[in-house]
């Protein structure tokens, strides 16, 4: 690295951290018990968890974006939807009522809204606030946060705000930049090249023939909604994924459900979709093998004739070493039916002006070329993080229990399932942080830090991937990302039951507590 480019970065922390510790309490600058980072469905639910268990703290959330939401908000590709149940991914205090287990980002958005507005949340977000440095001093034991706040007319200025704990609710991937798809002669495409993270409001495709490369989640809610209106959609893999049918309508209810109170009656629903999860990942689980017939019996009889289960629906791996792909109703496979939709498997050797070309010599021409590859995988938003002017790099650091970060003080990174609701995992954390601020007020404590005794004592897991998941995106960013071991209190999470019990009634096992100063 440049020695004199290290030098001087190393010496603005310094003289920032520096000029942050001889600040006085004349200068204007807001505090918050707590500052919760992104009005996403982590953030909300921090929120109200906050409210429900500790009505005294002062909080604020700040978010980038003029809106709330999150994923929810961002993306606007055609089909855009959640890939879990509703009734385990909507909030616990503000159950989904809707008959449809599956719904759209606009629906998702609206609930977020009213759940945040009926609690107040909302009157403390302020939006267009971007996080670009975090600094944690210890001599104050407090974090400076400097924000980048875009007014109405576009004029950006920058702003501090202090914090005695942070949460993260900013996901897991970059809201600005997207996963580079490398596609070879991708350069060469002279028809439109879109990634649906950053989907054109204006893109027409009605009758054109265009060309989906991935297989994943997105690509396979993205085919279903083109094919309404386009001349030809291709799904173009290079492995298949397992996806699976669902019917996006609730069972008639029974006649218990008709006579109890709509919020009775939610939660019970509610429980019951967290139940039959767990149990149906559990016996997916059990015998990958007998697992994988099951799924392919059930695949070939969606599929047809003209598209063999072989090699388009037949994926390399076990069952749930990648996410299940889910669709409402059979649409992909419908979408299949339709005639004008069809899939090509193989690896890509290189795109023309107006084609892709496969190894295989199939050729799937195109107007459009959406790139479906996956997201870029960064934790804590697009931020920069120092603990007394030293710049943390999550890559070499451990996650503590699944929700704090080593070194790191007074600061929670939230993070949801892959396996099942995001929700779950992101209230499971909120359970931990709450439990946190109340066990630092009773000791009279001012912060947390989790510390590993001694260089080497944690090994990183053996198991790949991360999350429990070893997509080809997942897996190119694991030197960007925190580490898990296979020992506690490094393990990563996945079990939403054993993680509740673990949030409240865990040891603070290789955690180093700061006394408070009068």
């Amino acid at each position: 690295m440049n020695g004199s480019k290290d030098t001087t970065i190393s010496d603005a922390v310094q003289q920032f951290a520096a000029q942050a510790e001889a600040q006085t309490p004349a200068v204007d600058i807001p505090e918050y018990d707590v500052v919760i980072v992104g009005a996403g469905i982590s953030g909300i639910n921090m929120a109200y968890r906050l409210q429900e268990n500790l009505a005294k703290k002062s909080y604020t959330i700040i978010e980038a974006r003029a809106n709330m939401g999150g994923t929810w908000d961002l993306m606007r590709y055609p089909g855009i939807r959640s890939d879990s149940d509703l009734y385990t991914f909507s909030f616990a205090w503000a159950p989904w009522t809707q008959p449809t287990p599956i719904a759209e980002g606009g629906a998702i958005v609206k609930h977020m809204k009213e759940s945040a507005a009926r609690y107040g949340i909302d009157k403390h977000i302020q939006y267009r606030h971007k996080v670009k440095e975090a600094h944690w001093h210890s001599r104050l034991q407090n974090w400076t946060l400097v924000v980048e706040v875009t007014g109405e007319d576009g004029e950006v200025t920058k702003k501090e705000i202090r914090a005695k704990f942070v949460v993260l609710g900013t996901g897991y991937y970059d809201y600005d930049k997207p996963q580079e798809a490398q596609i070879p002669g991708l350069e060469n495409f002279k028809g439109k090249v879109i990634h649906p993270q950053f989907w054109p409001e204006d893109l027409d495709y009605a009758g054109k023939s265009i060309a989906v490369v991935g297989s994943g989640a997105t690509a396979v809610t993205l085919i279903p909604a083109l094919a309404k209106t386009a001349g030809r959609v291709t799904m173009v893999q290079r492995s298949p994924s397992y996806i699976v049918s669902i019917p996006n309508r609730a069972a008639t209810k029974a006649w218990w459900q008709r006579i109890l109170p709509q919020w009775l009656e939610a939660r019970i629903t509610r429980f019951r979709w967290l139940i039959m999860g767990f149990l149906y990942r559990r016996y997916l689980s059990a015998d990958g093998e007998k697992t994988k017939l099951f799924l392919a019996k059930v695949t070939q009889a969606q599929l047809p004739k003209r598209i063999p289960y072989s090699p388009h629906f037949e994926p390399k791996y076990l069952p749930w070493a990648q996410r299940m792909c889910l669709c409402p109703d059979g649409d992909f496979f419908k979408a299949l039916h339709s005639g004008n939709t069809d899939v090509a498997t193989g690896v890509i050797k290189t795109v023309t002006e107006d084609k892709i070309v496969l190894e295989s010599g199939q050729e799937v021409e195109a107007d459009i070329l959406i790139t479906a590859t996956g997201l870029r995988m960064k934790y804590g938003g697009n931020c920069e993080y120092y603990v007394d002017g030293e710049h943390i790099e999550w890559g070499s650091k451990f996650m503590y229990r699944g929700w704090m970060v080593q070194d790191m003080p007074n600061l929670a990174l939230v993070q949801g399932y892959t396996k099942a609701s995001w929700t779950l995992g992101a209230d499971a954390t909120a359970v931990w942080v709450i439990r946190m601020l109340k066990h630092l007020d009773k000791k009279k404590l001012s912060s947390a830090t989790p510390r590993i005794p001694k260089p080497g004592a944690v090994k990183i897991t053996g198991l790949p991937g991360i999350m429990g998941l070893t997509s080809t995106y997942i897996m190119s960013a694991l030197d960007r990302l925190p580490k898990t071991s296979d020992e506690a209190p490094w393990q990563g999470r996945g079990n939403y039951l054993q993680d509740l019990y673990d949030a409240k009634f865990a040891s603070f096992k290789n955690v180093q507590f700061t006394m408070a100063t009068a």
